[in-house]
């Protein structure tokens, strides 16, 4: 059946997909718009094998009954689904490349709240099973723009809780286990026989799946396969408005977790997954690890798990994580790469074989083994060091710092900041590029200042103006950035990064102070957006 619509304004994919408020996807016709602009742009569905699932927010299992629909309406010839509408973004990403599928849908906003009122999104991948790279979201964008007509077939919903397969109109649908072949994925990654000695000899955990998507995950793995004590995984059964949280594991969303490690009853590890299960928060015995760090020493250890015991063909990382995985990679003589915001950027590199793993500041980090970040395989290489090394987390990351150096490191994220006014600081920002080395600011010289622009090495194509670097004497670095993962208003965040080769006890802020004042001297921030105090601080 043909509908008729008309082009709805808005709908640019951003870094990972299209993200609106829950209530803007309910009207009738936007997301079908969108659906059919990615099959218009992807060449129809002709044919095609996709694989459809999210990470259970409100409005989750209504949208993928629509999907389905268009799906056999645009003549894709079978559909694979989790259970109950359920898969972590990395079990979607394995299920496209294990399937050999032309690509998926995954429904989800990240690490953005849940509910009618919060937060909904879409996103395509694939066949390497990774994000949408820039031209196929440009091709999506022009689509929606030209848009006259959807395909959908009248048809009664598929029974989504039920594994097992059955047909929609001419399209054969598949509900399979969202958890089955992501975990025999991690059994012959990692040394399930260590680590479940580990936790038999007593070793304790504590696992906040946030009422997010990696509940089930986390359970049948953590507690199940590797003999976790029963309760190790707290949250763990995923709720529409994800029991009215904040499902990003950070210090100020998982305080409690948080809170637990810093006590005197902390378990030996706590970790948190977010809303779509690929990014992934590590604490030890009083000891918060950073996204940057954690890449790091997952790198630089990532030898001691079989499936990278063979030594890594590179590391990559995002822009504005910082530069401790950079020294790891020299360590070991392989390369490294800087790459824009945005898991899509991996892609190209981990096809190429030109890097094995990759992490965002963000609290992302992944592998050669899925084509986007995985939190639940960062915790399960955790704890796979851990069992080998036979020592805390605590001493591990000491460790690491007395062997590299500490990058002493913090993110600033101002939300909600006034589109025109986070323009405007940034317009200024670029505009002071040029002459800005050799100045001054709260006693550090800037040495080098640009705005980052990549070019892919694999495919040649260039991505400008992809966050604001200031770099200063003394090992000190700012960043500025706008996020493209909110729905309101700008999400304004400021990277600082300080290393140091022999100060390693210092208080993070402490250390970071002159790098935060000279940049708010240079951006003007107090002026321009009314701000220096940041919603959060990680």
């Amino acid at each position: 059946m043909k509908v008729e619509t008309t082009p709805i304004e808005g709908q640019k994919p951003g870094t990972s997909g299209l993200r609106k408020k829950t209530r803007v996807f309910m009207q009738p016709g936007y997301l079908e718009n969108f659906i059919q602009a990615t099959f218009d742009a992807i060449g129809g569905g002709a044919g095609k094998k996709l694989v459809v699932g999210g990470d259970g927010r409100f409005f989750n299992k209504q949208a993928i009954q629509i999907i389905l629909k268009m799906a056999a309406a645009n003549g894709v010839s079978e559909a694979i689904v989790g259970q109950d509408g359920i898969l972590s973004t990395p079990a979607a990403s394995h299920l496209i490349r294990l399937n050999k599928a032309d690509g998926g849908f995954i429904l989800s906003a990240s690490h953005n709240p849940g509910g009618i009122d919060e937060d909904f999104g879409v996103k395509f991948n694939g066949q390497n099973g990774g994000p949408a790279p820039e031209n196929l979201t440009a091709k999506i964008f022009e689509a929606t723009c030209a848009i006259n007509e959807y395909h959908v077939i009248e048809s009664d919903d598929i029974d989504l809780n039920s594994v097992g397969t059955t047909r929609q109109g001419d399209m054969q649908v598949h509900v399979v286990d969202p958890v089955n072949s992501y975990q025999d994925l991690m059994e012959s990654l990692f040394d399930f026989d260590a680590i479940r000695t580990m936790f038999a000899g007593g070793f304790t955990m504590c696992f906040d799946a946030m009422h997010a998507v990696t509940g089930p995950y986390a359970t049948a793995i953590l507690e199940g396969a590797l003999g976790a004590k029963s309760g190790t995984v707290i949250n763990g059964v995923p709720l529409e408005d994800f029991g009215k949280g904040h499902p990003d594991p950070n210090p100020i969303w998982a305080k409690t977790l948080m809170d637990l490690m810093m006590s005197d009853a902390s378990p030996d590890i706590g970790a948190a997954s977010d809303g779509d299960g690929d990014r992934n928060m590590i604490v030890g015995r009083g000891a918060y690890v950073t996204p940057s760090d954690s890449l790091a020493i997952l790198a630089a250890n990532a030898h001691l798990a079989p499936a990278y015991a063979g030594g890594l063909t590179g590391i990559a990382r995002s822009m504005p994580t910082s530069a401790a995985s950079d020294r790891v990679a020299e360590k070991l003589g392989i390369g490294s790469f800087e790459t824009p915001t945005g898991w899509k950027f991996f892609g190209n590199l981990l096809d190429a074989d030109k890097v094995t793993i990759c992490g965002e500041e963000s609290a992302g980090t992944g592998s050669n083994h899925v084509r986007e970040k995985d939190g639940l395989w960062a915790v399960l290489l955790w704890l796979n060091i851990l069992a080998v090394r036979k020592q805390s987390v605590l001493e591990i990351v000491k460790d690491h710092w007395e062997t590299y150096g500490r990058d002493y490191y913090s993110r600033y994220d101002f939300e909600a900041v006034e589109t025109d006014k986070a323009n405007t600081l940034v317009d200024g920002l670029r505009a002071q590029l040029p002459d800005l080395s050799g100045q001054k600011f709260s006693s550090l010289t800037v040495t080098h200042a640009d705005e980052f622009s990549y070019l892919d090495p694999v495919d040649g194509s260039i991505s400008k103006n992809q966050g604001i670097r200031i770099s200063f004497e003394g090992g000190g670095r700012a960043v500025f950035r706008l996020s493209g993962t909110g729905t309101q208003g700008a999400t304004l965040r400021l990277y600082l990064e300080q290393f140091s080769g022999d100060d390693l006890s210092r208080e993070t802020q402490d250390s970071l102070s002159d790098v935060l004042s000279a940049a708010l001297t240079i951006s003007d921030m107090k002026n321009i957006i009314g701000r220096t105090e940041p919603d959060v601080i990680t």
